[in-house]
């Protein structure tokens, strides 16, 4: 991989990169200077071979039907006893934070061999074979939602299902806030109201997620702006006119969150050439 692990084919997007690892060596290491500056999550998906990933005291080996995910800023080796391949998918630290509970943290030994596993690795290795006749837009949101399903996958990781009330509210809650995110008073009160139940419970819920109502009805409407300045078809709608179509008071309140959240302004990322 270009800036992990050495290797030559590439397909990137306005954030996101996957990269087909081709390698013989016997050690790769990231030392700390490297992880330092290093802002990205990596994503790895053997394809063929062995590798044995050692990350401070721990090792793992991953082998086709596995995965690992290094966290930024975080050193670590990998050894090889023969040559391996692999695709390792490169996600902006702030994607995934924005979903996780807790701080960044490796994780080996996914199982990707089965449910939801198997739909994410399915899923890059289609964006993989299909890099070429993908724009980088389509790349882009490919990869978003290889992202939110690997989160998901994680989630079940760190703690399973639980207690069925509680999940069941975590995800009738999240479909209420992807539906409902252009309406200019949804509140995490007024959500409990209209689905039934109480705030605490509604707060309870997105709190095992690692979230806030407020937090979450923010995130899907800053999805929702991004998705429509990338829209060719509204690039004909102001700024003004979309933040208040998608529930913020102004387009200075839409400016600052916008920028806090993907580090550039709605009119940076519009501009000609931008993803």
């Amino acid at each position: 991989m270009e800036d992990v692990l050495g290797g030559p084919v590439r397909q990137s997007g306005a954030e996101y990169r996957l990269v087909l690892y081709l390698s013989d060596r016997a050690e790769y290491v990231r030392t700390p200077g490297q992880a330092r500056r290093d802002r990205g999550y990596r994503f790895l998906l053997p394809l063929h071979g062995e590798m044995l990933m050692v990350e401070d005291d721990r090792e793992a080996r991953l082998r086709p039907g596995t995965g690992g995910l290094i966290a930024p800023a975080a050193p670590f080796r990998v050894l090889q006893p023969r040559p391996a391949r692999a695709l390792v998918m490169t996600i902006p630290a702030p994607e995934m934070d924005g979903r996780l509970s807790g701080p960044p943290r490796p994780v080996t030994g996914l199982d990707l061999s089965a449910g939801l596993g198997r739909v994410v690795a399915d899923m890059v290795r289609a964006v993989g074979e299909e890099r070429r006749s993908l724009t980088g837009r389509q790349f882009d949101a490919a990869c978003e939602r290889i992202t939110e399903l690997l989160c998901l996958l994680l989630a079940g990781e760190e703690h399973p299902p639980a207690p069925g009330h509680l999940a069941e509210v975590e995800a009738v809650v999240r479909r209420y806030v992807r539906e409902h995110a252009t309406d200019s008073g949804l509140t995490g009160a007024a959500m409990a109201q209209d689905l039934g139940w109480s705030l605490r419970q509604v707060q309870l819920a997105l709190q095992r997620a690692g979230t806030t109502p407020r937090e979450l009805i923010r995130e899907e409407r800053l999805r929702l702006v991004r998705d429509r300045l990338r829209n060719p078809l509204d690039r004909h709608v102001t700024i003004t006119d979309l933040a208040h179509a998608t529930g913020f008071s102004s387009a200075s309140a839409l400016s600052h969150a916008f920028r806090q959240r993907f580090g550039v302004s709605p009119r940076e990322l519009r501009r000609p050439g931008a993803r």
